[in-house]
């Protein structure tokens, strides 16, 4: 899709569909609303196009329900964006226009629109066949002059929108295909567009390493494991921080010996939707270029039952030295990033962000709105919160109270893999707590948030790309 940035009167604005916000407490005058009296309520995501309108360019004006213009937000622009975009692409739109209201002409409210844009036009169609929904073509935000140099701001949010597309396009495929092997692949397809350096650690190496809590989830499947590194390295003196990120990447997890339900069962291909956001992430890192150094380290496995699977009653000791006693097999994201976490460290990482999908419990606690945020460290953690209002994606602060580990307590090892059915949210991050040893460190369980039920006006049905918005603007923006 070509996005661009126009400065120019609505009325001289050329395109199929300009998209117009209307809000609730303002009523809108232009373009012969005021006889549309009852059906422009300003109301989202109410939607009322209008073809051939006098004295202007455009073909069509999409009136778009805006809600009230004073909790109008980045956020709310991003949603009206998105929604207008599917709305028009059904009627094989493909050039469109959305004039950014005066009130509303800022760096952020046009980054907003340019992501809510790109974000709507993604569908999870690519392995159907027959005729396909029209993408878009085009996409300029328009801002009526004098205006502010906002060209930065609709190339950021261009960079971070095809970022997040780009997880979910890797999210979206099956476990048939994508593979850890698979996964390896596109991580390097990734590094070599865009000038990052990439190396995957197999097997062999991983076992001289003592992963032994990562390779034990690995061993019951076909499919080799693999350890994916991105690193990204500024030019010039860096700063003295250095980011890692860290993506759980079980490409299909049956819960092993310990094994799922059917029901539902097909939506574990988007187990590694953590490590998609991880590589989406470096993508835009590496074209945004920020101060620090960023290395993404990202676990691939498949957790299959088998002959050779892993069984529960088992202990494995993991590159940090500790034992664990494995009492859920299908409990396997904690432990490859456990390994990970610990490998992260060991590669001077001097601040770690992991996200995963790691608990059904955070669902229960928190639904399908909000990540869970878990840290060690209060400055990380703010960090991470102000990066995620920055970008759109909403988090909430859970607990990790020290007689949590108690829940973990295993007679026979250091740790149990699980804590049992209560909290089991905040064990699961409790338990990687113990291998992200004295590093600041956060951890984003985005179960409930990573895959979306239910198609919205705004956003296609399937996986979201969360949280890469979050993760590229904490590197933005960090400050020592």
């Amino acid at each position: 899709m070509k996005i661009s940035l126009e400065f120019q009167l609505l009325e001289a604005t050329a395109a199929e569909a300009l998209i117009v916000p209307v809000f609730e407490d303002r009523p809108e005058t232009r373009f012969g609303a005021p006889e549309l009296a009852g059906e422009v309520t300003g109301k989202p995501p109410e939607m009322t196009l209008l073809h051939r309108v006098p004295d202007l360019s455009a073909a069509r004006v999409l009136l778009v329900g805006a809600g009230k213009l004073e909790k109008f937000d980045p956020a709310e622009q991003r949603k009206l964006a998105g929604a207008a975009v599917r709305y028009l692409k059904l009627k094989s739109i493909g050039c469109v226009s959305l004039a950014l209201d005066p009130a509303h002409a800022s760096a952020e409210f046009a980054q907003a629109a340019v992501e809510g844009a790109i974000l709507g036009d993604f569908d999870p169609d690519a392995y159907k066949t027959g005729e396909k929904k029209k993408e878009l073509e085009s996409f300029t935000v328009v801002a009526e002059p004098p205006g502010q140099r906002l060209w930065h701001a609709v190339e950021r949010g261009r960079i971070t929108a095809e970022a997040q597309n780009y997880a979910r396009a890797l999210v979206n495929q099956p476990a048939n295909l994508l593979t850890p092997s698979a996964m390896a692949d596109a991580a390097w397809a990734t590094a070599t567009e865009f000038g990052l350096e990439c190396e995957v650690l197999d097997r062999e190496q991983m076992s001289a390493l003592g992963m032994n809590a990562l390779l034990g989830v690995a061993q019951g499947s076909d499919q080799p494991p693999a350890l994916i590194v991105l690193r990204y390295q500024p030019p010039g003196a860096p700063l003295k921080a250095h980011l890692g990120l860290i993506g759980k990447g079980v490409t299909f997890d049956s819960g092993g010996i310990s094994i799922k339900p059917a029901d539902g069962m097909e939506k574990q291909k988007s187990d590694m939707a953590g490590g998609a956001a991880a590589i989406a992430a470096m993508r835009a890192i590496a074209q945004y270029e920020p101060p620090i150094p960023v290395t993404a380290f990202i676990p691939c496995v498949e957790n299959m039952p088998g002959g050779h699977a892993q069984r529960p009653g088992d202990i494995v000791t993991a590159m940090s030295g500790k034992t664990i006693e494995v009492i859920n097999t299908d409990a396997e994201g904690r432990l490859i990033l456990a390994d990970t976490l610990a490998y992260a460290r060991s590669q001077g990482c001097t601040h770690l962000v992991d996200a995963a999908t790691l608990t059904g419990a955070i669902v229960v606690a928190l639904g399908h709105l909000r990540a869970g945020l878990f840290s060690n460290d209060d400055g990380l953690r703010d960090r991470v919160l102000r990066a995620s209002q920055s970008a759109g994606e909403r988090l909430w602060p859970m607990p990790l109270d020290e007689d949590y580990k108690d829940y973990l307590k295993s007679a026979f090892a250091d740790l149990a893999n699980t804590g049992g059915r209560w909290g089991g949210a905040v064990t699961g991050a409790m338990f990687l707590k113990e291998f992200a040893g004295d590093t600041p460190w956060v951890h984003l369980d985005i179960a409930g948030t990573a895959w979306l039920e239910d198609e919205k006006p705004h956003l296609a049905k399937g996986p979201t790309g969360i949280p890469v918005r979050t993760l590229v603007s904490l590197a933005l923006d960090w400050e020592e």
